[in-house]
């Protein structure tokens, strides 16, 4: 294993075996996460609104429906953009991994089958937010636009279905990193026998 580790150190790649000090994809993936998440929540919000503005008065906090729609529709669309370039940023670094052969995740997986699943769901989702963005829009300009309640409350189960299968495909994800080692700097260093606490041995190698 110390052979192999050296030999990609030699190569110039990091010790995570990608071409950069850090993997790309894992912090794409949060950002995918966090405005999706962000999206569907102002809209429950918003949909709420009328139970919720006592609270809001009371507060002093000057939210309306539709200002909190527009949060809603506007990191549904950055969602979208951003999912792009996680789903490329994921495929590029999983046809750099190198899995071990060995080992199988707590569901019983191997690394390659991990990978697999794992990028099928990255594209599912990927599909799923578009096509959530798409409906999204139709009811902010077309269906509901002249109505007070801007999202259909199936929009929102749509939503509340992709956060399950969101947790499904994390924990997929989870287990390439904390059980296979794949792309994980520190599991890598460690491997090769270097100290993961020295910032130097993550840069790109001569």
């Amino acid at each position: 294993m110390i052979g192999g580790c050296s030999a990609f150190l030699s190569l110039g790649v990091g010790a995570n075996g990608l071409p950069y000090a850090l993997p790309i994809h894992p912090n794409l993936v949060h950002l995918t996460l966090g405005l999706f998440i962000v999206a569907i929540a102002f809209d429950i919000v918003a949909t709420l609104y009328p139970l919720e503005k006592p609270i809001f008065k009371f507060l002093a906090i000057p939210a309306t429906s539709s200002s909190l729609y527009d949060v809603g529709w506007y990191n549904m669309v950055a969602a979208a953009i951003i999912t792009f370039f996680t789903v490329a940023a994921g495929f590029y670094e999983i046809l750099l991994a190198d899995p071990p052969m060995d080992q199988v995740s707590p569901w019983g997986l191997s690394a390659l089958n991990t990978m697999l699943w794992h990028g099928v769901g990255g594209v599912l989702l990927l599909g799923l937010i578009v096509a959530m963005t798409v409906w999204r829009g139709f009811q902010r300009f077309v269906w509901r636009s002249d109505r007070v309640r801007q999202v259909q409350w199936g929009y929102l189960l749509a939503g509340l279905g992709i956060f399950a299968l969101m947790f499904i495909h994390g924990t997929l994800g989870a287990h390439l990193g904390a059980d296979f080692g794949i792309h994980v700097s520190a599991d890598r260093l460690l491997r090769a026998g270097m100290d993961p606490n020295d910032p130097l041995n993550l840069l790109v190698q001569p």
